[in-house]
Order: C-alpha cells, then structure tokens, then sequence
C-alpha cells in the first residue's frame, strides 16, 4: 500500500500497529502487521525493523478520528519487573486460539515520560487501539516494556484485567548479575531508576557494584508494580512469580487464562505447557535457554557473587523500614 490508510482502516483490526509516537510533534508511525507478524515479534519497538516491513507517519487526526469508530476496551495487560518470563507467558498465552498477543510496542514507552496532561490526548486511544484484534472473538494481549507499570493505572480501565509478574530479590540479583546483557543495563538505567525510588520517597546508598545496582532495579521495578495495584482496586489483577511458574507452567497458565477471561480448554493448555516454547530463549527463538539453564545460571552467580548478594539484600531490608511500599514487596517475595 503506497498510501496512508484511513481512519476506517485503521480502526477495522490490528493490520496498523500504532508503534511509536512523537508526543510534541503528533506524528505516528504506524506498521503494517499480520497475525504472524505479532506472533513472531519479540518486541514492537525499533528492533522490529530488523525486518523490512510497511511503515509510515501519520498525523494524530487520522488515529483519533479511528478511535471514534471503535468501542473496545478490553485489551489485557502483563506489567513485570523486567527478566521475569513476561515475554515467554505471553508467547505461551498467545498460542492460544483467538489470543493476539502484542509486545513491547513502542507507543507505550513514548508517552510514558510525558506529562499526565500531555499522556490524557493519548490513553483513551491506546485503550482502543491496543484492543483491536482480527476477529471479533479474539481477545488482545498487550506485554509493556517494565517501566511502563509506572502508568498502569492509566493503561487498564475499570474492570480491566491485567498480570503482573516478578521474582523474589535473591531471584532477581543474581539473574541480573549472571546475563550476558543484565550488567550493562543496570548502568545505563541506574540514574532513572535512581529518580523513579526517589519520588516513592527510597533512597539507597551509593552502589558499591552490580549487585547493589541489581537490588536497586528490583526495588524501583517491584513498588511500581505495588503501587499501581494500589491505584487499582477496581481492576482484576493476578500476581505472577516466575520461579512458581516454572514449577507449575500448566496451572499458572490455567489460572492466567482464568483470571484474563481466555476462554481454553485444559488439553489446549497442556499441549502449550509441554510444547517447544519453555526450552527457547524468548525473545530470540533461535536461541536455547530451558529452565534449567536458567537455574545454573543463578546458582553460579551466587556462588560468586554470594557476599555482594546477602549484602545487597541487607540494603533492601534497611531502606524497607522507612518504606512501607518496599516492605509490603519484599513481603510479597517472602523476604522481609
């Protein structure tokens, strides 16, 4: 297609991703999408255009006036921590029938830093737009990068249904601290996470190395999941530990597609349990990464890194006194 879609177009099904926004300028960018194109996608943002595909601007006037020819609302949502399995559940959760899972699109983390003036031109239309599907009996997943939990409360109407997922701090460091990729990212988003604790009134000790920074994502990560569920009475939410679900993938999905309304039968849910997708790395097919994998990456950083661990949980504990926020997660986790 060489030119812009309409507003009728747009708003017909998922075929038109909104997946990127400029809040100053209006512009969207918008992809051409089909269903295995979500299915394949690990992320919305720029790394999906490793791929060649149909993309254009387009003015803020043509996607409002295709909100106002929609009436869905009912997107569900996953928020996480970040490195908790939220992309392999909803990859498992999009196996099934009439699901339509959409992850990490950038138009998300575009106006999440936005003001919450600026942010109330566009939330009504993501609700919409984040709920269209290719059927009118499917339903839409919608997995946000880790920091957006910070708008969820904006993101989920009333009576919405949502996920949100995490792992225990002694889970949590040493996985950070065994990825390949974990360390440099706890550097290159300390200083946000810094400012984000900071407004939840948490202030930690200047970080004597990785394992002080890994704690510092988990605390920043989890009272954002915290306070958004308090900010939510009104909305369905389940609490999701990865560890537990990798003891129990079948119930965990069972209890997901319950508490989502995913209509799917227990033999569809063990098929998608016992199939190839728990032995891959999900957000790189091509890659292996089963659970057990996992675990001997976690038992050998701690068993290098156990002083600079128990160190950094002691910090939690201490900063958990001065925070109720922090003290109900690491309740949560089990570790207060």
């Amino acid at each position: 297609m060489s030119g812009i879609p309409t507003s009728d177009e747009i708003a017909r099904d998922a075929r038109w991703l909104m997946q990127a926004v400029g809040t100053e300028t209006g512009l969207v960018r918008i992809v051409e999408m089909d269903r295995e194109a979500y299915r394949q996608a690990s992320f919305l943002d720029d790394r999906m255009f490793q791929i060649e595909r149909n993309r254009m601007p387009v003015p803020w006037d043509v996607i409002d006036q295709a909100s106002r020819l929609m009436t869905r609302r009912d997107a569900r949502w996953i928020f996480h921590i970040s490195h908790v399995g939220s992309t392999l559940l909803s990859r498992l959760l999009g196996e099934v029938p009439n699901v339509l899972s959409i992850r990490e699109p950038r138009f998300l983390r575009d106006i999440m830093p936005a003001s919450p003036s600026s942010r109330a031109k566009f939330l009504p239309n993501a609700q919409l737009l984040f709920s269209r599907t290719f059927a009118a009996d499917e339903v839409a997943i919608v997995k946000t990068t880790s920091f957006v939990s910070e708008i969820a409360s904006e993101l989920v109407p009333p009576s919405g249904r949502a996920l949100f997922m995490y792992v225990d701090a002694s889970s949590f460091i040493p996985t950070m601290l065994g990825g390949e990729h974990s360390k440099p990212e706890l550097s290159h988003r300390a200083a946000d996470r810094a400012q984000r604790l900071e407004k939840r009134g948490i202030v930690f000790p200047e970080a004597r190395g990785d394992a002080d920074l890994a704690a510092a994502a988990w605390a920043c990560e989890m009272t954002s999941l915290e306070a958004a569920a308090e900010a939510m009475p009104d909305r369905h939410i389940g609490w999701i530990d990865f560890d537990r679900m990798l003891e129990d993938v079948s119930g965990i999905l069972a209890s997901s597609a319950e508490l989502l309304g995913i209509e799917a039968s227990h033999e569809q849910l063990e098929a998608i349990a016992h199939g190839p997708l728990l032995g891959r790395y999900s957000k790189a097919l091509e890659h292996e990464y089963s659970p057990g994998l996992r675990q001997r990456v976690i038992h050998q950083a701690i068993v290098h890194h156990e002083r600079e661990i128990d160190a950094a949980l002691a910090m939690l504990n201490a900063a958990a006194e001065k925070s109720p926020l922090l003290a109900r997660a690491l309740a949560r986790s089990g570790e207060s």
